[in-house]
């Protein structure tokens, strides 16, 4: 189930680039009734209602993919520009902040691993 969830999204994310929003969402909802575990999947709904300014849907689908993977720097990057377009200041700067911390200590992690 895994390489078809992958699949959907990866087509939900082709039609979403040719500016097929509704297409895509409807595809994307599959991939997380198939798998609502779907961590790509729930930031790529979040991403598409965030472009089309649908602004509470895109913080759900936000919220849900950082339930998943809690230190991925997108998701944070994602939940920093959501929050700051409904005027949560300070939530936007607390996920932008984690974002920068998680960029730094990936940056650390590779200069480690070259010596």
């Amino acid at each position: 189930m895994a390489d078809e969830v992958k699949s959907i999204v990866e087509d939900a994310t082709f039609d979403f680039a040719m500016g097929e929003n509704d297409q895509a969402l409807a595809k994307l909802d599959k991939a997380v009734e198939l798998d609502p575990k779907s961590f790509e999947a729930w930031h790529a709904i979040a991403e598409i209602h965030f472009s089309t300014r649908q602004l509470d849907e895109a913080l759900d689908a936000a919220q849900k993919a950082h339930e998943i993977r809690p230190d991925d720097i997108h998701i944070h990057t994602s939940l920093s520009r959501i929050y700051m377009e409904r005027g949560d200041k300070i939530k936007a700067e607390e996920h932008g902040a984690k974002a920068r911390m998680l960029g730094w200590r990936e940056q650390l992690q590779g200069e480690s691993e070259e010596d």
